[in-house]
């Protein structure tokens, strides 16, 4: 379905993966232009490649560009040769902020807890078991997505501590650079007069997740500059807002310490009894991009089937 024309570009930061991938198939699929910024190395590049070729196939109107969008550099080489390909009548009608690019270290070293050693422990008694036969089969059967055993599961978070500096640059690739971005588009006079700025969070904002305090942190300071960017641009037509996905089976979830837990977790919490999945999120943007949608600004949606709401 054509929801959008050729003259419409989506500029999506982050778009070899997960939700940005998925939300450049959607967006192309409905007509609009798409170029996609990420940071891949070349061995990563085939499998990447083949995702751009498809695209490209449906829509020729598409272009993707290696480049590290967190430096002046190359954010400067980024929008240089996005302007040149849009022409004159081209504009950045959607920005989607999807860069992963975080410190997933812990605060502080883990406590060894003997909660789950006890569990263990007791039930192996009363099978009259070895303990450590099953553990190993608890552990297996937890890897086959027996989400039940999760709570019985300790994961290695390392011990190497979040520092300053790791705080600060999450800070700024997961959440501050949005408004960089916007600004520079902005001075730029690349954006439509109907443009949508968005970003994405998590429910780790209001959560504390171990090993996650710095991305935490980037994703209420994402929220804060997004409001923020929805009302100083509403008077030049640009809507923001921040899309707050369920837990999604990403790449950038699969670097999280302990991600298999919080699958297992939201699994059994959510309403729908799964995952959302990037083409959830995708089809969210899609709506948001379109003119009857302009109406939502400031706000933080939830795409996740009820998952926030449902109880543990």
């Amino acid at each position: 379905m054509k929801l959008f024309q050729s003259q419409q570009w989506a500029l999506i930061l982050g778009g070899s993966s997960g939700f940005g991938l998925a939300t450049a198939k959607k967006l192309s699929a409905c007509g609009m232009s798409i170029c996609v910024v990420h940071r891949d190395r070349r061995g990563a590049m085939p499998r990447i490649q083949e995702e751009f070729d498809a695209i490209k196939k449906m829509n020729p109107n598409f272009i993707s560009i290696n480049e590290d969008a967190l430096s002046s550099q190359g954010r400067e080489n980024i929008l240089k040769f996005l302007a040149q390909t849009m022409g004159d009548d081209g504009k950045v009608h959607v920005l989607l902020h999807s860069i992963a690019l975080g410190n997933l270290k812990p605060i502080v070293v883990q406590k060894k807890s003997n909660k789950s050693d006890s569990a263990v422990q007791s039930l192996a008694q009363r099978l009259g078991i070895d303990p450590k036969l099953l553990e190993t089969e608890i552990k297996a059967s937890f890897d086959d997505s027996s989400d039940e055993f999760f709570s019985l599961i300790q994961s290695d978070y390392g011990t190497a501590l979040i520092n300053d500096e790791d705080v600060a640059n999450t800070i700024y690739s997961m959440g501050t650079s949005l408004l960089t971005w916007t600004q520079d588009i902005f001075q730029r006079q690349m954006f439509s007069s109907d443009a949508r700025v968005l970003g994405l969070t998590s429910e780790g904002n209001e959560v504390a997740w171990r090993g996650y305090a710095a991305v935490s942190c980037a994703k209420t300071a994402l929220e804060a500059v997004s409001r923020s960017i929805a009302v100083e641009y509403a008077p030049y037509g640009i809507r923001s807002n921040v899309i707050q996905p369920g837990v999604t089976d990403t790449p950038a979830l699969r670097a999280i310490p302990g991600n298999n837990k919080m699958k297992s977790s939201a699994r059994l919490r959510n309403p729908f009894g799964r995952l959302t999945t990037p083409e959830d999120v995708a089809g969210v943007v899609a709506m948001l991009c379109t003119s009857e949608m302009a109406w939502i600004n400031g706000s933080i949606i939830r795409v996740d089937g009820g998952e926030h709401v449902s109880a543990p």
